[in-house]
């Protein structure tokens, strides 16, 4: 380990280094944002380039060349920029090829065909990126989370208003007190769980009653939760059982079943069930997707078919809430940088990573668990000249409690079959059990019912502000650097009272820089089981961070549907700086990512340059992380599209080992 000094020295000398290598390539600008137009930047991160990009994702080449025989039969996602043409649909329609499914919505479809086909289909116009149909699985409760994000202490607001009668000779005839009491638990907000399914019968979900919807993207046939991972998932979102409560007890569950009985499922379930939530979120109320799993970030957010459904929903107003991973320490034990899951790299989601609060309802000991994934993204794109080109974004969006969480137990699980000791003994009755669980896949759910309880309060509210408000309001964790804990520790406290205080007739008419409060800002500072604690004051970017309470007292136009928060920086060069086209002044832009001295998240020593993140998706020689850690390169793939290391199985020893030593720091 450097100390702080030697870090600050090295990384000025790299960033000088990376900003002329980035000049000496013309790099420039952002990809478009919209769901639309993500297409027009897929060559990377800088739109200026003129290289094209493979539209073969790289696993599936490496399938492709390990195939024994031409005419071995591969699954694949293919993604169209348009409408197929004639030849297109001959092509489709040929014998030997079959379209095993279609996603409408999302302008995709997943086909099975002979390996040898693939390239042929890919050089259609029409076609945009060409993808295996991947694995994915489960990425990891807590009876005290309701206390410890503050969500207890936003349960309910009591209001009083007197009533007075006047005579004609103006006199008080007769003077009343009416008081009314409202309880915040996400009421009229559904979320949408979408993973190993549900225990139907269980009480944290009122015997069913709090159950709106099931369906099975798996083909078992079942929508119940054999492997044991959803039923404790929904409850840390709306779970019902004292002292065991969810974070939005008021709101409904909608299951949907894409992990199947071994918690396996893959990206055309997945992107299946997405569809359904695209065609059924008014029906069902869903304002908010959780989706505490994950598959190997393999291609950029631009071309991956997960993360481009994901913009489509966020831009049609649903918050989703991704989580980061459970892959932040290798087998030896050491910190590992890069190991964002998908959909978590997808720059419209809020991809939660996990804390530890050592059991207290008081914040001051809390850290970052050492399972819980770090960042950059190492999603990548591949151009014509076979050059790699990562994303490197800043991922998590924060974090949240996420070690040896008590949640509800679907009955003869999986998981606690093979690992008897995470029933927490706390009921004899099948429809009462609880279990622990570690991972950021008991983080992810807690921010999902913070934002159903924020969408209560304030509907008009848009998932970028409701992202906004959660990184603005989380507190810093002190010695944790950015790649950790992104804007910090979810905080439901003031998070509610800063959505109170926002104006619910904002709308992507609003001029940039009118205010946004109904009255005066909040104090911004929370107070949870006595301890106090300053807000982060800030947001994180798609590189770096933004600071400044114009933020939350003026109009930003980056908090629009059809946008990413990411809109107000413009980068160039390796450069940071402000649009004003959709950041107001006031606004500082960071060029530093800081290791947090539990501040604010613009304070704290340096810990790596934002210039380096920008580059062209090179870190310090691409594999060595300055000052801190091991960084994630391409990894080895094999022919069916798995991600060769112990990514699953660390994953799976997360969840049951959870982090309870000190040590992590």
């Amino acid at each position: 380990m450097m100390n702080t000094n030697n870090i600050a020295r090295y990384t000025t000398r790299l960033t000088t280094l990376v900003l002329l290598v980035a000049l000496s390539v013309g790099f420039l600008g952002q990809a478009n944002t919209s769901a639309q137009s993500q297409r027009a930047g897929k060559n990377g991160n800088g739109a200026g380039k003129t290289s094209k990009s493979d539209k073969v994702s790289t696993d599936l080449r490496a399938s492709m060349r390990d195939q024994r025989s031409s005419e071995k039969r591969v699954n694949v996602i293919v993604q169209l920029d348009g409408v197929a043409g004639s030849s297109l649909n001959a092509l489709l329609s040929r014998s030997g090829v079959r379209v095993k499914g279609q996603f409408r919505n999302l302008n995709a479809s997943m086909v099975e065909l002979p390996a040898s086909v693939v390239e042929e289909l890919a050089a259609y116009p029409e076609v945009g990126y060409v993808s295996l149909d991947r694995p994915i699985h489960a990425n990891g409760s807590g009876g005290h989370v309701e206390t410890t994000t503050g969500a207890a202490a936003q349960r309910t607001e009591t209001t009083s208003a007197t009533t007075t009668t006047v005579s004609l000779l103006g006199l008080v005839s007769t003077a009343s007190t009416t008081t009314t009491t409202t309880t915040f638990d996400g009421k009229g907000v559904n979320i949408a769980v979408l993973d190993s399914g549900l225990d139907l019968t269980h009480k944290e979900f009122g015997s069913g009653s709090r159950i709106a919807y099931s369906k099975d993207f798996t083909g078992e046939g079942r929508t119940d939760d054999p492997y044991g991972h959803g039923t404790h998932v929904a409850s840390a979102a709306i779970g019902g059982i004292e002292p065991y409560k969810g974070i939005a007890p008021g709101s409904k569950v909608i299951n949907l079943r894409v992990l199947d009985s071994t918690g396996i499922g893959t990206i055309s379930g997945l992107l299946n069930a997405l569809e359904w939530v695209m065609n059924n979120r008014a029906a069902y109320s869903i304002r908010v997707v959780n989706m505490s799993l994950g598959a190997p970030a393999i291609d950029s957010y631009k071309n991956d078919p997960i993360c481009r459904a994901v913009r489509r929903l966020v831009d049609a107003g649903v918050v989703v809430v991704a989580a980061a991973g459970n892959n932040g320490k290798n087998s030896a034990g050491q910190k590992v940088y890069g190991q964002i899951h998908s959909p978590g790299i997808e720059p419209s989601a809020i991809t939660v990573g996990a804390t530890n609060t050592y059991g207290t309802d008081a914040r001051n000991d809390d850290g970052v668990t050492s399972f819980s994934s770090r960042g950059p993204t190492r999603s990548h794109w591949t151009d014509e000249n076979g050059v790699t080109h990562y994303d490197n974004l800043l991922k998590p969006d924060l974090v949240a409690p996420g070690n040896r969480l008590i949640f509800g137990e679907s009955d003869n699980n999986l998981l606690v079959r093979q690992n008897p000791s995470l029933d927490a003994g706390v009921s004899d009755r099948d429809d009462r059990r609880m279990m622990y669980l570690s991972g950021s896949s008991m983080s992810a759910p807690l921010a999902a019912g913070a934002a159903a309880m924020l969408l209560q309060v304030n509907p008009k509210l848009t998932p970028n502000m409701i992202k906004a408000i959660l990184m603005y309001t989380a507190q810093q964790l002190s010695g944790f650097n950015t790649l950790e804990q992104g804007a910090g520790q979810l905080n439901i406290e003031g998070a509610m009272r800063m959505a109170k205080a926002i104006r619910t007739d904002l709308s992507n008419d609003t001029p940039l820089g009118d205010p946004m409060l109904k009255g005066e800002m909040p104090a911004q500072q929370s107070t949870i089981a006595g301890y106090s604690f300053p807000w982060s004051q800030g947001l994180i970017m798609n590189y770096t961070y933004v600071t400044g309470t114009n933020l939350m007292t003026r109009y930003q136009k980056f908090y629009g549907t059809g946008f990413l928060l990411s809109d107000g920086i413009l980068v160039g060069d390796g450069i940071l700086v402000g649009d004003r086209s959709m950041m107001s002044d006031g606004i500082l832009v960071g060029d530093l990512l800081l290791t947090s001295n539990g501040i604010l998240l613009s304070e704290g020593s340096p810990f790596l340059s934002c210039g380096i993140l920008v580059g062209d998706g090179i870190l310090v020689g691409d594999g060595i992380l300055v000052g801190d850690g091991i960084l994630v390169g391409d990894g080895i793939l094999v022919g069916d599209g798995i991600l060769v290391g112990d990514a699953f199985v660390q994953a799976q020893s997360a969840m049951v080992n959870g982090d309870d030593t000190p040590s992590m720091r």
